[in-house]
């Protein structure tokens, strides 16, 4: 059974895979507590309908895409192997959003790692990241983004977010770090630029 905050089809809006059609299944619970949090409101795992495997699965059947990215919440709290096995049946690739900050699990296609101080990722969670996306709210956040880009392993993609309620400061620093740095590229929130969900 899992806690599922909501069910929703749009476009993948940041990360590597910015503007691809997705099926989000976004799950209910996060000990992170970070500030800036757009689903503050998923912290309370209690506060959500707790869904087996196969529901989920079968709302997700409802829409035409077979991209499927779990997110939170943090997915890492619970076990995901019954639920991406259910879900693998449907023929859906799979991506995760996680902080790393839990025990691995489930099969996954793509697994976008987004780091967070407070909550650092489990070490044998960094080799599973196909992304390591960071999001870059004050100027220490570039020293947390190299700490964590140390233990990726080779050929991950490297990407710096800017913090969306600090856009307009932020931005200018990341793109001046990203040319300073080109091994990083810039990752932006399209879908709150596009008012989609």
């Amino acid at each position: 059974m899992f806690p599922v905050a909501e069910i929703f089809y749009s476009l993948q809006g940041e990360g590597w895979y910015a503007g691809v059609p997705a099926v989000f299944v976004r799950l209910a619970g996060c000990r992170n507590a970070c500030a800036w949090c757009d689903a503050k409101e998923t912290w309370n795992a209690g506060a959500f309908p707790h869904l087996p495997a196969g529901e989920i699965a079968g709302r997700v059947s409802a829409y035409p895409c077979r991209t499927v990215v779990i997110t939170g919440g943090e997915p890492l709290l619970y076990p995901l192997d019954a639920l991406c096995a259910r879900l693998k049946e449907q023929h859906c690739r799979l991506h995760l959003e996680t902080s790393g900050a839990g025990a691995f699990s489930g099969a996954w296609d793509w697994v976008c790692l987004s780091p967070k101080p407070q909550q650092p990722p489990w070490k044998e969670n960094y080799r599973h990241a196909g992304e390591l996306k960071v999001i870059i709210a004050t100027p220490d956040d570039f020293a947390w983004a190299e700490e964590n880009a140390r233990q990726v392993a080779p050929g991950c993609l490297l990407l710096l977010q800017p913090e969306w309620s600090r856009f307009p400061a932020v931005a200018p620093q990341v793109i001046a770090y990203i040319q300073r740095h080109p091994q990083w590229r810039l990752s932006l929130q399209t879908h709150k630029f596009l008012a989609i969900p």
